[in-house]
């Protein structure tokens, strides 16, 4: 047997991929908040985005933990660059050390570690582990999506109700009348990743994301809410695809159902992205 088909059969399962992304995620947690509301060391990245001294120290400890497990995938993250994320590897992890990096500097709760098990493009596992918040929430592809080991899914709303939607209020002022009629703004949150995690719980509705977000910022998220029966998608209804070459993505869509297609319909009449 080839050696490439021997590689894809000892491919660990989506339970088991999990199960690895948990265990780090958690130490990685108990790391961040050893820097969390001790006002840690910061410095400003290309384009004025901040960065701590506990962005790189939990994305250090998981490069080295997930990659002692796995040492034959491929490495995305934020904070550093590696050579196996430009390699053709069938699966990589994709990792945001601290995504909301300002609320966090900021001593605001809502920021997560985001942790996610890419293949072939596609989310396999993925995990946010919130420790101010003491939150983890988890999926693996076909195994659904959990907090705190409670199963979560999206909202259900009626056609015509109102909607909790979490967007600028500039995108909002985009949108067709009949549609800022039912909407109740959603107060800004600062993680992406867990912005879409409040759509996987019901919490939220729906969310318009401009463009320039990040691989790091959505693969794991995108699977939880994937198995939470929803989905974040372009704006032209196509599912994200990651580990492409330049990491970013475009103007994106999340919700579910009759929602999810309204909201496209909405972005179609727009200038939005």
């Amino acid at each position: 047997m080839p050696e490439a088909e021997k590689a894809v059969e000892t491919l660990a399962s989506p339970e088991a991929e999990l199960a690895l992304v948990r265990s780090v995620a958690e130490e990685a947690g108990r790391i961040a908040m050893r820097y969390f509301g001790q006002s840690p060391e910061v410095w400003l990245k290309e384009g004025q985005s901040p960065v701590s001294e506990a962005d790189m120290a939990i994305d250090a400890f998981l490069k080295d933990a997930l990659l002692s497990a796995r040492p034959d995938y491929g490495w995305i993250s934020e904070e550093t660059l590696d050579d196996r994320a430009v390699a053709a590897r069938k699966r990589f992890f994709v990792v945001d050390p601290i995504d909301g990096t300002r609320a966090f500097i900021a001593g605001d709760d809502r920021w997560c570690i985001s942790i996610g098990i890419v293949e072939d493009g596609s989310p396999l596992a993925g995990v946010l582990e919130c420790p101010a918040r003491g939150e983890m929430i988890e999926a693996s592809l076909g195994g659904g999506a959990r907090q705190n080991g409670d199963t979560i899914s999206v909202a259900l709303s009626d056609p015509g109700s109102p909607l909790k939607i979490s967007m600028a209020r500039q995108a909002l002022a985009l949108m067709p009348e009949t549609f800022r009629a039912r909407v109740e703004p959603y107060p800004y949150v600062p993680s992406l990743a867990y912005r879409l995690a409040m759509v996987a719980r019901g919490e939220v509705d729906g969310t318009f994301v401009r463009p320039n977000s990040h691989d790091w910022d959505l693969a794991a998220a995108d699977l939880i809410l994937a198995e939470a029966g929803g989905a974040v998608v372009t704006t032209d209804g196509r599912r994200l695809i990651y580990g492409g070459p330049t990491r970013k993505q475009g103007a994106l869509v999340a919700g579910s159902g009759i929602l999810l297609d309204e909201m496209l319909g909405v972005v179609a009449q727009t200038a939005f992205g």
